[in-house]
């Protein structure tokens, strides 16, 4: 409890202080964020063997079409959810059904289970495995074992405890409502390490101090266990044609009391929930500290309130705003636990939770868009949506970071995090403070190179896991043949792309086992017999440092001959996340964060510019995001090599790591225009140029990300075939004239580049 507030201070403190209180431990623990959970929800069973005075979803078997939904009937509501873009199915259902009525027991007899909670397993099972959905069962009063059979099919599981005063007549002939059946339940699926959701009902005939004791059991169990995600304060509303019906709700300031007491009796650390289609006033509900709209339905009614609709997403969201804060997304497990997979989450469950989660653990936006696809993305900034206006009304952490970066300050790691989770205006706020640096730094064109790439081979002997191109024994069952090409045919390519008027060829391809250092000079040579002056930019971190070692030659030595030999740049790929924790998963064979740091020191040492790229959406965090931006910002300060950064979004469909369940299924956009937008304002000074790759991210999104920090569209790539192998359904060539139309409405000069960043005469 908050050292501030007695239990009589909270029964008896003036509700405003209450409530101010309140909101400053929400907004300590959580900022001005607030979530939801996109859900469909299936009524397993409207049939229950208790009797609650204030419920109207338990009916009797005359008033029912059958016991129980069939599979078929579940799956279909699951799938509808899925298009819907739910990452929740929530199974209400009532308490064993069958220990009451024979129609249950015959239903589950005839299906081949022998009790609820059997068939609740099954169905939830097929709900993962055949739609990808979380299920959470909020299946009320379990046993330890039924819980222990819930886990493998579920991300969470829930039961309000209601109350703990055991006489009260809203649950006479109510046998699962006893207060040792409820918190024995809170305690074993602690024990079992299950994310659980609990909660209190208040206006039942409790008193606000038997609300308290109730939530004093609840902290106390969290305590113990650590399991409790959130908690819910609903409010009870008298329905026709229950023992309740003339029973008035609670006095809306009593409700709000309670809503803020249970935010200073619990321990910070627990997300706080009030139903959103059970009030008037969402704008009073955040003032009583909630940071949690709960599950939101844009398909089916709440079951348990039918005559309650749920709010429209966009009407909650503008609520939320309208307070200062910002809603998002999230799933059945709080990203707090499902960052913790190997404590939180059953084996069987941790894909399906990966494969929805974004960067932050939260639901993935509800948009088709994925690097590499074809889909076009969201609108999230740009001329025709409004200004984020002024963030701070709520203490945004964001709107503070960004105050801080106008007036001038470095960002560090911290501040790096707190700009990645932007959200809503948020997220027009970053892209404009990003686009200023832009526009100061670099002005107004929009450059490109005309180039053109020659991957060289595919096999490689490394174990990218990420790399569905490079080819080895592992790997053959990925897209593609393994190949190698012949130094004539490289020769060919650089001559057809200097023809069509090719600045650059990029050099880049697998760690082939035959190949030692004096390949790369062999394929300098190549590129140098059919172009004495065309821009030559390749061979990775990778490929230089493995080059060098099976020489047995020093770095600096290997990169002076590479120089001599006509090498002019050096491309930043092999980067990925310059993070080892996040290397040892993506890369482990590969080299480490320090020695891709010291091969582009080395390099910049001796002439050779380079660029920095990141390489992101799969395993890692945004804190790892900050990291990769300081320690190449750090390195920047030192030689000033870099010439650009060149963020790659990870395309997930056809690469290894994803289809051993694994990894994320890329960015979502709004993280892939961050990592733009947060990269300008990071090297703000120190790195002029920020690329946005169209080959992963696709033409359509160019627009927004020219929009938010970007100035630079990269090569024209003829015959680029890393990201294609990934799945990626763009990259092949992209033509000048193609570049002009995609700018043109921003009007924004195109000008053609050199790798260096010099202008390319245009014939008159």
């Amino acid at each position: 409890m908050d050292a501030d507030f007695s239990r009589h201070d909270l029964a008896t403190a003036p509700l405003d202080d209450l409530l101010a209180a309140a909101r400053a431990v929400r907004d300590a623990a959580f900022g001005n964020r607030s979530t939801f959970s996109p859900k469909v929800f299936v009524p397993l069973s409207e049939l229950c063997r208790d009797r609650c005075g204030y419920c109207t979803f338990a009916k009797a078997p005359a008033r029912v079409a059958a016991a129980y939904l069939e599979l078929d009937e579940v799956l279909s509501i699951a799938r509808r959810g899925a298009a819907a873009g739910c990452h929740e199915v929530l199974f209400t259902l009532g308490e064993r059904p069958e220990e009451r009525y024979p129609a249950a027991r015959d239903w589950l007899s005839a299906h081949g289970y022998a009790s609820t909670i059997e068939y609740l397993v099954a169905a939830a099972g097929a709900v993962r495995d055949e739609t990808g959905l979380l299920p959470h069962a909020n299946a009320g009063a379990l046993h330890r074992d039924e819980l222990a059979a819930l886990r493998p099919v579920t991300a969470s599981q829930g039961m309000m405890i209601e109350t703990l005063v055991a006489d009260l007549p809203a649950h006479r002939g109510s046998p699962d409502k006893t207060p040792s059946r409820r918190i024995a339940t809170l305690e074993a699926a602690g024990e079992l390490s299950i994310p659980f959701t609990t909660g209190i009902l208040v206006g039942i005939g409790e008193s606000f101090a038997d609300r308290l004791d109730a939530l004093d059991a609840i902290a106390a169990s969290h305590r113990r266990h650590g399991h409790v995600q959130e908690v819910i304060v609903q409010n009870f509303l008298p329905k026709p044609g229950t023992a309740m019906r003339s029973v008035p709700p609670p006095d809306p300031d009593d409700y709000l009391r309670s809503v803020a007491a249970a935010r200073l009796v619990l321990p910070p650390s627990i997300h706080l929930q009030a139903p959103p289609n059970l009030t008037d006033d969402f704008g009073r509900l955040q003032d009583a500290g909630i940071d949690d709209w709960g599950g939101v339905s844009p398909l089916t009614p709440d079951h348990v309130n039918p005559e309650r609709p749920w709010p429209a997403i966009d009407a909650l969201r503008a609520a939320t705003e309208a307070r200062g804060r910002t809603l998002a997304p999230r799933l059945t497990i709080y990203p707090e636990l499902a960052a913790d997979p190997e404590r939180w989450l059953d084996p069987a469950m941790r894909f399906a939770v990966l494969d929805h989660s974004d960067a932050e653990s939260l639901g993935r936006d509800p948009e088709a868009w994925c690097s590499g696809g074809d889909a076009p993305p969201p609108l999230l900034v740009g001329k025709d949506l409004p200004s984020p206006g002024p963030l701070a009304a709520a203490g945004s952490a964001v709107a503070e970071v960004l105050a801080g970066v106008v007036a001038g300050q470095e960002t560090g790691e911290a501040e790096l995090v707190t700009l990645f989770s932007a959200r809503g205006p948020e997220v027009r706020a970053v892209a404009e403070v990003a686009d200023e640096i832009r526009r100061r730094e670099v002005g107004e064109a929009v450059t490109f190179v005309v180039n053109r790439n020659i991957n060289y081979t595919n096999v490689c002997t490394f174990k990218c896991r990420f790399c569905a191109f490079s080819k080895g024994p592992l790997s053959l069952n990925l897209r593609g043949e393994p190949y190698l090409l012949g130094v004539e045919e490289i020769s060919a390519r650089v001559a057809e792309a200097e023809a069509r008027g090719a600045t650059e060829v990029c050099l880049q391809g697998g760690i082939h086992p035959r190949f030692d250092g004096n390949y790369y000079l062999e394929v300098i040579r190549a590129v140098r017999a059919a172009s004495p002056s065309i821009h030559i930019h390749g061979f990775t971190a990778l490929e230089v440092t493995e080059g060098a070692r099976r020489l047995g030659e020093p770095l600096e030595s290997y990169l002076r001959r590479l120089m001599d030999a006509g090498l002019k740049t050096l491309p930043g790929t092999a980067a990925e996340i310059l993070d080892d924790e996040i290397r040892a998963v993506l890369c482990p064979d590969k080299i480490s964060t320090e020695e891709w740091l010291e091969a582009h020191r080395t390099a910049h040492r001796v002439g050779l510019r380079s660029n920095v790229t990141i390489m992101f959406g799969a395993v890692e965090r945004p804190v790892h995001w900050a990291r990769h931006l300081l320690r190449t910002r750090e390195l920047q300060r030192e030689t000033g090599g870099f010439t650009e950064l060149v963020p790659l979004p990870f395309v997930h469909m056809a690469t290894p790591i994803y289809l051993q369940r694994r990894a994320r299924r890329g960015p979502t956009f709004r993280e892939a225009l961050l990592v733009h937008a947060v990269g300008r304002i990071a090297y703000a000074g120190a790195i002029p140029n920020v690329q946005a790759s169209w080959v992963k991210l696709g033409p359509d999104a160019i627009p927004q990300l020219l929009a938010a920090g970007c100035n630079d569209l990269g090569g024209t790539l003829m015959d680029e075939n890393i990201s294609r192998a990934a799945g990626a359904t763009h990259g092949q060539l992209m033509t000048p004239d193609d570049f002009r139309r995609i700018v043109g409405p921003l009007g924004r000069p195109v000008e053609q580049r050199t790798t260096l960043y010099g202008r390319v005469p245009q014939p008159a």
